[in-house]
């Protein structure tokens, strides 16, 4: 188990629930569009807002930024730890840095020294695409070991400073090479571990690498907190998250529905039926529940049996089961106001 750190109100690592973080994509000084990207992520549910500060003027922002968040502020600091420093004295609740472009020794203690002296937690956050050329040479060439050696090696020099309150992301645009620095890295330190896929793209192949890489990393137990990287809105990053983290079954937001894929034994408009029934359970306030929606009598009581509830399907009919016991038979159109029904019923 990873150690657990704090970001403003919001427990990371050590057994604390996996955490959403997104990204402010908004002109800084743009408070209009600040504050509506603000509440859209408290809307969708984000738990941590990162905000890029590019320069001292962008810094002077960030007091309005934290006063107007309803979540913790993380500070994203490149290539000048002075720009770190100002972040602390704003009173933001984590600061990321980069190791392969926030410069000397001196300036790291700095922000160690600032971080330490408001209790602000720091992130180490190590891209593929911009790894310190030491580390390379260091490693042969190997990126996934200069992305962990690169992490390590400032987590060591934050560590000499007094600093510990540490977490750490290995990102690449590459799915296989962020697993596979991740599970490394996993097995040679307890820090909290931020995952994603970096530059994942477009809200379908962004979504579908990050549940890949973000997927199989939490299915091993590895990952404290999340974002995953689309080029969008910030808060469709927030809803792929949580279906991410609902699918690996991590934090559910609901109840699990799964259905059939059909086939040539199905006698019913299953593609319908299903989504009656995805549109009903969401307008309930159920949570931990599995739906089955079958098919067949092959696909239902029998392969469902697990499911709390479900729909087996038959010739323009279908039966309502519980636990792999039939409840009752019901016409095509019966059968998702039946399901729902008894669901309702069961769990007031």
């Amino acid at each position: 188990m990873t150690r657990r750190i704090k970001v403003g109100s919001v427990d990371m690592g050590g057994g604390a629930p996996v955490s959403i973080q997104s990204m402010l994509k908004a002109d800084i000084f743009d408070t209009g569009k600040i504050e509506i990207q603000l509440m859209q992520l408290k809307d969708a549910g984000c738990d941590i807002v990162r905000v890029a500060v590019p320069n001292m003027d962008a810094a002077g922002e960030l007091s309005r930024i934290k006063n107007m968040a309803p979540m913790p502020v993380v500070a994203d600091i490149h290539f000048d730890w002075k720009l770190a420093v100002r972040a602390c004295e704003a009173g933001v609740d984590k600061i990321r840095i980069n190791p392969g472009n926030i410069g000397s020794a001196d300036g790291v203690k700095a922000v160690a020294t600032a971080c330490k002296e408001r209790g602000i937690p720091i992130r180490i956050g190590v891209n593929s695409g911009s790894l310190e050329k030491q580390a390379l040479q260091r490693c042969g060439g190997d990126r996934v070991q200069a992305m962990v050696d690169s992490a390590l090696v400032q987590a060591e020099m934050l560590e000499e400073y007094g600093f510990s309150d540490i977490c750490i992301s290995l990102k690449s645009s590459g799915v296989a090479e962020t697993i596979r620095a991740n599970r490394m890295l996993s097995q040679k330190c307890d820090y909290p571990v931020h995952i994603g896929v970096t530059e994942a793209g477009t809200v379908r192949a962004g979504t579908l690498k990050s549940a890949i890489g973000i997927g199989a990393l939490l299915c091993e137990g590895i990952g404290d907190t999340v974002r995953v990287s689309l080029t969008d809105e910030p808060w469709k990053e927030v809803e792929a998250a949580k279906d991410i983290l609902d699918a690996v079954g991590v934090r559910r937001k609901g109840v699990n529905l799964i259905s059939c894929p059909t086939c040539g034994r199905t006698r019913i408009d299953l593609f319908s039926l299903v989504k009656q029934v995805e549109d009903a359970l969401g307008k309930l306030e159920v949570h931990g529940l599995t739906v089955a929606v079958m098919g067949c009598v092959v696909n239902g009581p029998g392969e469902a049996s697990h499911a709390d509830y479900g729909i087996a399907g038959g010739e323009d009919c279908g039966v309502i089961f519980a636990k792999g016991k039939i409840i009752e038979k019901l016409p095509q159109d019966k059968l998702a106001e039946g399901l729902i029904d008894l669901i309702r019923k069961e769990n007031k």
